[in-house]
C-alpha cells in the first residue's frame, strides 16, 4: 500500500501524468461520442473536461500543477487553428461568391452575440466587471480574454464563459438550425463559427466540410469584428449605465 501511494505521489507530480490524463480523457469521451452515434449532447470536449475536473478534484490537484503538463496541448491550439485554413482553401470559390452575405452575417452575428449576452447579464444584476467579461464570450479564448482585460473584465471568467459557449454551441447549435429551417451548409457554418468559435467549428467539420470551412472563416473574422466593435459598443453601454 505504501508503494502504491509513493507511486501515485510520483506520478501526480510529473507533468507527463497530466498530459496523459488530458489525452486519455479526450479519447474516452470521443469513444463514448462515437458509440452513441455522435450524440451532440455527449460532446467530446465536454466529456473530457468533466473527466479531467473529476480527477483533479479527487486528487486535490491545483490548476497550476495540471497546466505544467497540459500546456503542450495548449501550445497545439495555435497550429490547429492555422490548419483550419486547409478546408477554407478548398472552399475558397464558394467564399468569394458569398462575400457580401458573409460580411453582413458576421456583423449581425457579432452584434447579436455581444448585445444579447450583456443584456441578459445586466438584467440579472451583474456588476460592470462581469458585463465586460461576458461581452466577448463568442470569440475564441485568447482574443476574448484580451478584450475582456482591456474593458476591465475578468479574463479568467471570460475563459470559462468562452468554453461553455463553445460547448453549448456545438451541442445545441445544429438542432437549433434544424428547427429554424437553415439547410445551406454555408449559412450553418457561419452561424456556428460566429456563435461558438473553435469548439463549434470542430463539430461543424465533423458534419460537413463546407460547413467547417465557413465556420473556421466566421470564427476568425468574428474575433476581428468583435475586437473592433466591442470597444465602441462598450462606451455606449457605460454611458447608458451611467445615465
Amino acid at each position: 500500500m505504501d508503494n502504491l501511494q509513493d507511486t501515485w505521489v510520483y506520478l501526480s507530480a510529473s507533468p507527463l501524468f497530466h498530459l496523459t490524463l488530458t489525452l486519455v480523457a479526450f479519447q474516452l469521451a470521443s469513444f463514448l461520442f462515437e458509440k452513441t452515434g455522435r450524440n451532440p449532447l455527449l460532446n467530446p470536449v465536454l466529456g473530457a473536461v468533466l473527466i479531467v475536473v473529476a480527477v483533479l478534484m479527487l486528487t486535490g490537484t491545483d490548476y497550476g500543477s495540471y497546466f505544467e503538463g497540459a500546456q503542450f496541448v495548449h501550445f497545439l491550439l495555435g497550429p490547429a487553428t492555422v490548419a483550419l485554413a486547409v478546408p477554407l482553401y478548398r472552399q475558397w470559390y464558394r467564399v468569394r461568391r458569398s462575400a457580401l452575405a458573409i460580411v453582413v452575417s458576421l456583423v449581425a452575428g457579432s452584434l447579436t452575440a455581444i448585445l444579447s449576452a450583456v443584456a441578459v447579464a445586466w438584467l440579472a444584476g451583474s456588476s460592470e466587471a462581469v458585463l465586460a467579461s461576458v461581452a466577448p464570450k463568442s470569440v475564441t479564448a485568447p482574443v476574448a480574454m484580451g478584450i475582456a482585460e482591456k474593458l476591465g473584465g475578468l479574463p479568467s471568467l471570460t475563459a470559462v464563459l468562452v468554453i461553455v459557449t463553445g460547448i453549448l454551441g456545438a451541442m445545441l447549435g445544429p438542432k437549433v438550425l434544424d428547427v429554424t429551417g437553415v439547410v445551406d451548409w454555408r449559412a450553418r457554418g457561419l452561424a456556428i463559427g460566429t456563435a461558438s468559435h473553435g469548439i463549434g467549428t470542430a463539430r461543424a467539420l465533423q458534419v460537413n466540410e463546407t460547413a467547417g470551412a465557413f465556420s473556421g472563416l466566421a470564427m476568425g473574422l468574428n474575433a476581428l469584428a468583435t475586437a473592433l466593435l466591442l470597444p465602441i459598443i462598450w462606451s455606449g453601454i457605460l454611458w447608458i449605465m451611467g445615465g
